[in-house]
């Protein structure tokens, strides 16, 4: 019989912090029995395998996500909430990105979110297949914009398991990054100091969403 003491949402969320910490890369079933202070095979009473767990610890972080009103904010003030929410759980957790390319991670916590967001466009007055539509389109560039700063945590995570100095690994890296772009003249001129003080540009995430809910907007008063 299961362990009584150790639950599967025991699990899911040990699982989670590996997760958080090294990626997907860094987790099994065998290593974190042992962070939980069990056999492995306890835990195989609870979840089938790594990509079973994987997959429940990505839906389980889609709770995160707070649903706005938009009775109380109006279709875009919410739909900027809650793109916004899903832009900052997928940067607390940069291997959800990840893991959303290799498994199929979907359950109540994921289905909660999409339900939330069709609601929001339907009471804007999307017809049903324009709110699957503006969902998707929103949600892609979600991901697209937290890809970067997602791709940065799994390289720090795997440099941090590959050895004992992440941060002179990081500053290598660098350091080719900007001798490729010294060939390429855009590229070089953003690496120079600026002699002109610029206004300050806005931040490409809300500039990006500012752009799409624009145009969905447009869209819907045709």
């Amino acid at each position: 019989m299961p362990r009584q003491t150790l639950s599967r949402d025991d699990i899911v969320r040990g699982a989670i912090a590996v997760l958080d910490a090294e990626g997907v890369d860094g987790l099994n079933v065998r290593r974190l029995g042992s962070e939980l202070g069990v056999a492995a095979t306890a835990m195989y009473w609870h979840v089938k395998n790594k990509d079973d767990l994987v997959v429940l610890a990505g839906d389980h972080v889609w709770r995160e996500v707070e649903l706005p009103d938009p009775a109380v904010l109006g279709w875009r003030d919410a739909t900027t909430a809650l793109a916004t929410g899903i832009h900052d759980m997928l940067s607390r957790h940069f291997w959800l990105i990840t893991a959303m390319s290799t498994h199929l991670i979907y359950g109540p916590g994921k289905a909660r979110v999409d339900d939330h967001t069709l609601g929001i466009y339907e009471a804007a007055g999307f017809t049903p297949a324009q709110a699957d539509q503006a969902a998707a389109t929103v949600l892609m560039f979600v991901i697209g914009a937290t890809q970067g700063e997602a791709s940065e945590s799994a390289w720090r995570a795997r440099a941090q398991r590959a050895g004992p100095d992440p941060e002179q690994v990081l500053r290598d890296t660098i350091e080719q990054i900007n001798a490729v772009a010294q060939e390429f003249p855009r590229l070089r001129a953003r690496l120079l100091p600026a002699t002109e003080p610029e206004a300050e540009a806005d931040d490409p995430f809300a500039f990006g969403l500012a752009a799409i809910l624009d145009g969905l907007e447009a869209h819907l008063k045709t």
